[in-house]
């Protein structure tokens, strides 16, 4: 065989190696295709590839095991069984950076389904290779780095600290420095997922001036890096009062607020999810939200939404007026009620329901006059339906029964406690007679009112236990009205008086 041959030969095995290789990464592109492709053995024939002589051949089969792996966890698993991470991270500190992409890819694919792959990615040695990477010079190289560096990081605080003890860190803070939006994007989403685990991870994403930089994009053009941003600065702040504190020293707010009007949703909802994890923490915190609009921007940002964008929204509401008597003042002063009472009727799903129920609690607790602001927005019939309706989830009965006691016990608003004394169940009702006892005994008018309303006969109607707590509420609103008005409006009373007239003997 001639020379000529023998290289023609070896040229037709490379084109065969080639053809084979991306063919199958084209039909690993297609889900259906998965199957059929595991079935016939192709991890075991792609792993000797991607030690081929020829690059592309490497390269692609490389991102054909990706687009395998990321399609469920079997296929992640027999990558892991095939043993072939070991390969790719030798690989990944040897070869060009198209080859550096497409491993960093499979890495990603096996590490993103559960703890137990991305573990087996960091058991094989993958981190340090990509922290090498994520100092290499080109973009794409740094960018699939840190999209695999996400991927672990995401799961728990165990995986995350390896992240971390690996100094992945600082060279994320760098990369979001860097001028590519796509490279910017993908390391605050990685600082998000090492951040949201523990106050120490949250901690050392700080350490490293990440809130600072962070801090300088939430105006940015791209809506998908803002939703990273916003998302990376509320994981940090909700772990404790001095991560939040730093976050608002950071000067986001006022700019922060344009961005609940942002046409991206997601960027709409990460805005809210930050500014309910800064409000949680303390008064102060909540008042200086509220002294930059806070609350009115949340309020109007209620009006624009619909479903769980909602729901970070509705929560920063109910922690603002947790705090104190002013703060939750501040959200009724800002038309807050009557937007959390649309969202209560607009809502479907129980959660949504359950959360704005809670605000309610929180915003009419305190004082008669807030929560007399809840009862004249006709919250007490829905919140009442809620807590009765057998088919609402466990949580929304409990905290729509919660919050209903809750602003009873303040509310002195007597036209709205009126219909409860009609529909409300004895656990509620006590409440109910324990505001009219509360009271009558020092308003004239509402003891005129409460007779030609019906509601004194309704009182005489409830059979109460002899020296319960609703007896002695029923005895005090009683001691408020003469003795024959109490008389004559007690069940049975009509039959004494046809009996009286039986008895009548005419002079």
């Amino acid at each position: 065989m001639t020379q000529r041959q023998i290289l023609q030969v070896f040229e037709q095995y490379q084109k065969a190696r080639t053809q084979f290789v991306q063919t199958v990464a084209d039909l690993a592109a297609r889900p259906q295709n998965t199957e059929t492709l595991q079935n016939a053995g192709v991890m075991s024939l792609l792993r000797p590839l991607l030690l081929d002589a020829v690059p592309t051949i490497q390269q692609t089969a490389a991102l054909a095991l990706g687009r395998l792996a990321n399609y469920n966890d079997d296929l992640a698993e027999a990558v892991v069984k095939g043993d072939i991470l070991p390969q790719l991270v030798y690989s990944l500190a040897e070869q060009n950076r198209f080859y550096k992409k497409a491993a960093a890819f499979v890495l990603r694919a096996v590490a993103k389904h559960s703890p137990e792959l991305a573990q087996a990615v960091v058991d094989c040695g993958a981190l340090d290779a990509l922290v090498i990477s994520l100092e290499e010079f080109d973009p794409g190289v740094k960018e699939a780095a840190a999209w695999a560096i996400s991927y672990i990081a995401r799961h728990n605080a165990q995986l995350s600290q390896a992240v971390v003890d690996a100094g992945v860190v600082p060279l994320l803070v760098l990369c979001i420095q860097e001028p590519e939006i796509a490279l910017k994007r993908v390391a605050a989403s990685a600082l998000s997922d090492i951040a949201k685990h523990s106050p120490e991870l949250a901690q050392t994403v700080v350490d490293t001036g990440a809130i600072a930089h962070l801090a300088q994009m939430i105006l940015n053009p791209d809506a998908k890096l803002k939703r990273q941003v916003f998302s990376a600065l509320s994981q940090i702040a909700k772990h404790s009062i001095d991560v939040a504190e730093m976050v608002v020293e950071a000067e986001i707010f006022p700019a922060t607020l344009v961005c609940l009007k942002d046409p991206d949703e997601y960027v709409q909802k990460n805005v809210a999810t930050l500014i309910r994890e800064i409000t949680k923490h303390t008064p102060e915190l909540s008042q200086i939200i509220v002294n930059v609009g806070g609350v009115a921007a949340v309020i109007d940002y209620l009006g624009d939404s619909k479903g769980n964008v909602r729901l970070p929204g509705i929560m920063m509401l109910g922690y603002v007026a947790t705090h104190s008597e002013n703060l939750a003042m501040a959200v009724i002063v800002s038309k807050g009620v009557p937007q959390l009472a649309i969202c209560l009727e607009e809502e479907q799903e129980d959660h949504i329901k359950a959360a704005t129920a809670w605000a309610f609690g929180q915003i009419g607790r305190h004082t008669p006059e807030h929560a007399k602001a809840v009862a004249v927005a006709n919250v007490f019939p829905k919140l009442l339906n809620l807590y009765l309706d057998t088919e609402s989830s466990e949580d929304l009965q409990a905290k729509a029964k919660k919050a209903l006691k809750s602003i009873l016990q303040k509310c002195t608003y007597l036209p709205a406690l009126e219909p409860l004394l009609y529909e409300a169940p004895s656990n509620i009702l006590k409440h109910v007679i324990c505001q009219f006892s509360k009271v009558l005994p020092h308003d004239s008018k509402a003891r005129r009112l409460f007779v030609t309303s019906g509601g004194l006969k309704k009182v005489q109607e409830i059979k109460a236990e002899p020296g319960s707590a609703i007896q002695e509420y029923i005895n005090a609103i009683n001691n408020c009205y003469p003795e024959e008005i109490v008389r004559y409006y007690s069940p049975g009373y009509s039959e004494t008086l046809l009996e009286r007239i039986d008895n009548y003997q005419p002079v």
